[in-house]
């Protein structure tokens, strides 16, 4: 099996590195801290002028045409300087992703460009709500057609980038009727509609500069031809698009684990106690040996899940085993890390308790990690039955 990457691939995970070391780690503790809007989106910005919020997308609509593999590698390497940044461009590509396999000629056109270009500041996904968030198929939010208009009636939480979302994907119940789950539709809707209420940001534990926020939709009224997809066919989307989703928050996990471990090497070898480098006694030797050998672990699960996909091969099983393993070995990593240097990983001057509160939410968003062994299970029991 060959595991190199190719000439595209390695170019784009080499701008992704560079990008990331000179424009957004010197900026990240900042945005952190103080949440500067204008810098996120500028950097945003640059990001899609580079091709990265269209990495899978068609060059016919903007995008890169780069593949699921140098998805995964871009998304890596952004989240080692900066977790917010990074799931702000995974949910995007994710968007742009759902619109180009589900939508018709006429929807891809208007919005995907405007994705892949920045135009958009970034695209929201808007599937969780507080009765659906690991069983999305019991969601409340209707859509009544009502002449030519769909009118739209709920509430989405935890939606990233709602502010300042050129475009959501959103999904509603359209016939309450069928059989729970059948009757779920999936419409394009624009932020600036009537009836569209985004509340202010979540305060949120990490990824601060990623704003998330509940999108309340209130009597919001949408052309007839806002339908994305087949009528009460937006279920089999939302799975679909989750397990690409997946890869990309494995990605994000990995990114931050390697940030962190990087971060306590390089001090192991500063660090003195009892006259030499603490790099030099064994239980720390193998505290970091053992991190970094998940972490590649993890690397090469999210390859060939993300392998799989861009061969158009089955890759949900694959998706949820390399994400549950990523998003846990990360979290692990981070606080090894964190305890390699002691005291001061606890004190925000250093970026360790940072990268350890950035980590948590990646065993959680994207389906959770007990959901992820749910769905492996299945999978591997199905195989046999």
């Amino acid at each position: 099996m060959d595991l190199s990457l190719n000439e595209d691939q390695a170019m784009i995970q080499d701008v992704a590195k560079k990008f990331a070391q000179s424009e957004l780690a010197p900026i990240a503790a900042k945005l952190d801290e103080e949440g500067d809007q204008a810098a996120f989106l500028a950097n945003l910005k640059q990001l899609a002028e580079l091709g990265f919020m269209g990495l899978n997308i068609d060059s016919e609509y903007g995008g890169t045409q780069a593949g699921s593999v140098a998805f995964s590698l871009a998304i890596t390497e952004i989240a080692r300087a900066c977790a917010a940044t990074a799931v702000t461009m995974s949910v995007t590509n994710m968007v742009a992703e759902v619109i180009q396999s589900v939508a018709n000629e006429s929807q891809r056109q208007q919005h995907l460009p405007k994705l892949c270009s920045g135009e958009y500041g970034a695209g929201a996904f808007c599937l969780t709500e507080t009765t659906a968030g690991s069983d999305p198929a019991n969601m409340k939010t209707t859509a009544q057609l009502e002449g030519d208009h769909w009118v739209l009636n709920g509430a989405k939480q935890f939606i990233t980038s709602a502010e300042f979302a050129g475009i959501m994907v959103v999904w509603a119940v359209t016939d309450s009727s069928l059989k729970k789950g059948k009757g779920i539709s999936c419409f394009l809707v624009e932020p600036n509609t009537p009836g569209v209420i985004i509340s202010k940001a979540e305060q949120k534990m990490g990824q601060k500069a990623s704003l998330t926020n509940e999108v309340v939709f209130d009597n919001c009224k949408v052309a007839r031809s806002a339908l994305m997809g087949e009528l009460n066919g937006g279920y089999k989307i939302a799975v679909s698009e989750l397990a690409g989703g997946r890869i990309g928050i494995g990605s994000l996990a990995l990114g931050i684990g390697l940030a962190a471990m990087d971060y306590a090497r390089g001090y192991m070898l500063e660090r003195q106690q009892f006259g030499q480098a603490i790099a030099k006694f064994q239980g720390l030797q193998w505290m970091m040996s053992d991190a970094y050998t998940d972490l590649e672990a993890a690397r090469l699960l999210l390859m060939n899940a993300a392998d799989l996909k861009e061969k158009e091969q089955p890759f949900a099983k694959a998706a949820s085993m390399a994400k549950l393993f990523a998003s846990e070995k990360a979290n692990q990593a981070c606080y090894s890390a964190l305890q390699l240097l002691g005291g001061y990983g606890y004190i925000k001057e250093f970026p360790l308790e940072r990268y350890a509160r950035d980590v948590r939410i990646t065993s959680i968003y994207e389906g959770t990690s007990e959901i992820q062994r749910v769905i492996i299970a299945k999978a591997l029991l199905d195989e046999v039955s």
